[in-house]
């Protein structure tokens, strides 16, 4: 039904815009089921977290990890009962393990802080933005800011996840910084079978390095 109706929405705007083509419309597309498809993912998340009696780590575990998500990108899943399972497994769990854990000591906690960071410059310098086929990024100009502000934004939350003095705040930020940055490594991308947009169109010739 979602895909009937983004399909829908599609047509609709290809009569006011007969320009788009093919590719350009297929792109659209994919842009319209990610927003479609998205905003009863999310309330369905939220109610979750409700029920679970952890609403507000819900929503922090969703807006502290949504600047660095947007900008390094990470792979989508092809089904959107895939994508729903998902989307809980890294904000409610990320929620509930943030109430459970504590670290044994300040060193423990300064030595993952460290961990996550040094993990995430490398992935970010290899990988960000992790596009996928559907919705490239091919400017050299977007990819580049994209990438400055991951460094950016992984960096701010480890300041954060050092300062802050709440732990479920802290571990909130370690633990969805980390999956967000295994999100947009190669080997993500092969376990779920999506491909870097912007590498198969250097592959097709149709950009150039």
């Amino acid at each position: 039904m979602i895909d009937k109706f983004c399909s829908y929405l599609l047509s609709k705007i290809r009569k006011q815009m007969p320009e788009i083509d093919e590719e350009k419309a297929e792109i659209i597309l994919y842009g319209i089921q990610l927003i479609v498809g998205e905003i009863p993912k999310i309330f369905l998340m939220f109610g979750l977290g409700i029920l679970l009696g952890l609403w507000w780590q819900t929503l922090l575990a969703f807006f502290l990890l949504l600047p660095y998500k947007v900008v390094s990108g990470g792979f989508h899943l092809k089904t959107h009962l895939g994508c729903f399972l998902c989307t809980n497994f890294v904000y409610c769990g990320n929620a509930y393990i943030s109430t459970i854990w504590n670290f044994p000591n300040a060193i423990s906690k300064y030595i993952t802080i460290l961990a996550i960071w040094i993990f995430g410059i490398l992935m970010v310098s290899m990988y960000a933005p992790a596009d996928t086929e559907n919705l490239p990024i091919l400017t050299k100009k977007e990819r580049h800011t994209k990438k400055i502000l991951s460094y950016v934004f992984l960096s701010l939350n480890m300041v954060l996840a050092l300062l802050l003095p709440s732990t479920i705040i802290t571990n909130l930020l370690l633990i969805g910084t980390f999956i967000q940055t295994v999100s947009i490594t190669r080997i993500a991308y092969i376990l779920t079978k999506n491909k870097y947009g912007y590498e198969e169109y250097i592959k097709q010739g149709q950009i150039t390095i």
